[in-house]
């Protein structure tokens, strides 16, 4: 059942505006990148593995480029606001969604806490060595901490303002200070080469011996570093904003990977290869004065102005992985308050300025809490666990929705699929894992704010989520309770739709004593009162009038009710708690138009948050029916779906057919196994002697179930609920062959009331 047109004009709405294209784009993940990443984590990185730092950020630059195919393919294909966590609750919603969305929030928020303290520690960098008479008096009265943070907030302050002024404000200083930054670190390379082939001697001994802390110590440093390949991503987290966005995010995304990795090993090559300090080696300097290590560094082949360049580069780099994190951690929160996961007030979109601006405020205060709480290396590692955790969830979704989505295309897609994702999955495990030796706060850090976040959304959120406040006005409702126990809801839509939906509840009702409630849904447009519907009433009499009609010819009570609602799925889980159904059978077009939607939008929500058994059939006409194949793949759903075809079989006299699929290659034992099976679920389901076995050979069990359909009149299948990432709504089987088979399919969905596992509340 789709949503109706009727009663639903036009309705205006803030928008994002466009203003950003490709250019604009790059600026945005290259300003991201080449920020607090390079020049406040090369010194820690050099500290922690020597000159294996330098393999630490190729290795990086490669694991990054596996997630970045990822991206780039969601989101041509998904050009919403959101990012990242756009992507995973489309895959997994629910828990898992939210838990996405928070992580990616708190990810980008640590990342502009790092960013305000390296432009901190970089400003009186600057002041102390060109203004040492400001910076004594300063520290003389201050101390040294309390000054850098006291810059720490002032920056964050300033550019929360930049981002509330709005995206092209925003996007015309990122370009700006981007390109600056871009220039003065190709300054700062090519006095670093000069240097190196003055001494090439002395800068080939600086990289002796390679791994001076051993192999841990090059996998700490990368996970250490990691974030400082974040930024790629904060493209698709502005989609909305992005011109032509199908094709420009994925040329976005790889080119600012591309340029950001050459100038990260070019920077490093030149700051391990070309200094001689007096005492030590080179990387042992670095790691010494950690976030303003390159600044040192310049000073060994540089002349004076070009100190001041790099420092002042320092200071362009922080504050502009600032602005971008900020535009993005921003958008984070938006979609998931305009997804009702966080409180309405973040979705509201500036009327003139058009941007979030309570999002940012909101964002802005935490970011400056942040930096003020925590040392910069625990944020930089905090910030690195938590974008690898969202990173390998991104990696996930984008293997479960192409399964479910085999159709939709993009600008892009990713190459060697599945072994792209699945090699990012692991390495971006692995070092998250190996993360937990450099300091175990970063862990700590994230699992407090995951587990807080969780307990929110369980405490809150899941049920706004659930019920999204649905607003429904009652028509025809029954004033006094039913005599009977057991009820079937039918919502009724497409014309075509009500002699073949009754032809299936009338022998289900008459089997279980019950009676069916024909449902009529008007859907209003969320700008108008409900009431206004109440003169659409008369459309969807003729529909309940036939169904009422074939019902009692059949002897079985039939009456009829209507609802006006805003959504027509609120409508239909609305009469399916105060009808009191005891099952809910609905009519699937077979297909939907709406990418973002596994079945369709209506069919979706009602699917996930049915309060009773649900039968979802894809109908072609009104065929005869008198070959049924089922499934026998066990578990509640099958056996329901059994029960079901039991009783059709029963009223109609058609034939059965119960049926496996075993691989081609199978051995005796496991076909056996099968037939044993099939004898078990026919006589489970009282069909002994009314139903026959089948045997299907196939390597897919949804393609094999598709190829024979066309030997039967109806397919029932059970939703599945086997895999944690396998599932979305019925099932990757079930919904696969519902969508491909050209035959009826019925879906049969138990009821699991109240008792779910913890997994499935996780994972939605």
């Amino acid at each position: 059942m789709e949503p109706s047109s009727e009663a639903s004009p036009h309705k205006t709405e803030v928008t994002f505006a466009r203003d950003l294209g490709l250019f604009d784009a790059t600026m945005i993940g290259i300003g991201a990148m080449i920020g607090a990443g390079i020049f406040v984590l090369t010194g820690i990185a050099a500290g922690e593995a020597g000159p294996a730092a330098l393999l630490s950020f190729a290795l990086n630059g490669v694991v990054t480029l596996l997630t970045a195919l990822a991206y780039a393919e969601l989101a041509s294909v998904y050009p919403k606001s959101g990012g990242g966590y756009a992507f995973i609750t489309k895959a997994f919603p629910g828990p898992a969604g939210f838990a996405s969305g928070w992580m990616l929030w708190f990810c980008y928020i640590i990342a502009c806490a790092l960013y305000a303290l390296g432009f901190g520690g970089y400003f009186w960098e600057f002041i102390q060595r060109y203004f040492p008479p400001v910076a004594q008096l300063v520290f003389h009265l201050a101390g040294h901490q309390a000054p850098a943070l006291a810059m720490t907030a002032f920056v964050g302050i300033v550019f929360i303002l930049i981002n509330m002024r709005g995206t092209a404000v925003t996007g015309n200083v990122e370009n700006v200070i981007t390109m600056a930054k871009i220039i003065i670190l190709g300054i700062f390379i090519a006095y670093g080469l000069k240097r190196i082939f003055q001494i090439p001697t002395e800068a080939a001994a600086s990289f002796k011996p390679f791994f001076p802390r051993g192999a841990g110590g090059m996998v700490i440093a990368m996970g250490l570093t990691f974030i400082a390949f974040e930024g790629y991503d904060l493209i698709a987290t502005v989609a909305e904003e992005i011109k032509d966005p199908e094709k420009t995010i994925p040329r976005a995304t790889l080119i600012s990977l591309s340029v950001t990795v050459f100038i990260y090993l070019m920077v490093l090559l030149v700051c391990i290869g070309a200094i001689q300090p007096q005492t030590g080696k080179s990387w042992q300097f670095l790691g010494q004065y950690k976030e303003t290590a390159i600044a040192k560094a310049a000073e060994s082949f540089m002349p004076s102005i070009g100190v001041v360049l790099i420092i002042f580069g320092g200071l362009l780099s922080t504050v502009s992985a600032l602005n971008a994190t900020i535009l993005a951690s921003s958008r984070v929160a938006f979609s998931m308050s305009r997804d009702k996961m966080l409180p309405a007030s973040l979705s509201a979109i500036h009327p003139k300025r058009r941007t979030p601006h309570i999002a940012i405020a909101v964002t802005g205060v935490i970011i400056l809490v942040m930096a003020l709480l925590f040392p910069i290396q625990v944020i930089g590692s905090a910030a690195s666990v938590m974008f690898l955790l969202t990173f390998t969830l991104v990696n996930f979704s984008l293997i479960a929705l192409r399964r479910k989505f085999p159709e939709l295309k993009g600008g892009f897609r990713v190459p060697f699929y599945p072994l792209t994702p699945i090699a990012a999955i692991v390495l971006n495990m692995f070092l998250t894992v190996y993360q937990f030796k450099f300091d175990p706060r970063a862990w700590y850090i994230a699992i407090i704010w995951i587990i807080v976040g969780l307990f929110i959304y369980f405490m809150y959120f899941e049920k706004v989520t659930a019920s999204e406040m649905p607003q429904v006005l009652e028509i025809q409702q029954a004033k006094n309770p039913s005599a009977y126990s057991y009820r079937i809801l039918i919502p009724l839509h497409n014309p075509d739709h009500v002699i073949p939906l009754m032809k299936l509840a009338v022998p289900i009702a008459r089997a279980k004593g019950g009676e069916i409630v024909v449902l009529g849904v008007i859907d209003v447009s969320i700008n108008l009162p409900l009431y206004e519907g109440i003169r659409f009433v008369h459309h969807k009499t003729p529909l309940l009038k036939k169904a009422i009609e074939y019902g009692n010819e059949h002897g079985v009570k039939t009456r009829s009710a209507i609802r006006i609602a805003h959504q027509v799925w609120d409508g239909i889980l609305h009469a399916a708690r105060t009808e009191k159904a005891t099952l809910v059978l609905m009519g699937w077009k077979g297909y939907t138009t709406t990418r973002d939607r596994i079945m369709g939008e209506v069919t979706d929500k009602v699917v996930r948050y049915v309060p009773c058994d649900l039968i979802t059939v894809k109908l072609m006409g009104d065929r005869p029916m008198r070959r049924i194949l089922m499934t026998t793949a066990g578990g509640p759903h099958a056996s329901l779906a059994a029960e079901f075809v039991g009783i059709l079989q029963d009223a109609e006299g058609v034939d059965v057919t119960c049926c496996y699929v075993v691989e081609p290659q199978a051995d005796e034992e496991a076909r056996e196994r099968a037939r044993q099976t099939i004898q078990e679920t026919i006589q489970h389901t009282h069909l002994e002697g009314k139903a026959a076995g089948r045997l299907l050979e196939g390597k897919k069990v949804a393609t094999t179930l598709i190829k024979v359909a066309t030997d039967y009149d109806l397919i029932v299948l059970g939703a599945s609920r086997e895999g944690i990432f396998s599932n979305v709504l019925f099932g990757e089987i079930p919904e696969k062959v519902a969508r491909y088979a050209r035959t009826p399919v019925m879906i049969v969905q138990r009821y699991e009331g109240a008792v779910k596992s913890l997994i499935k509340k996780i994972m939605g």
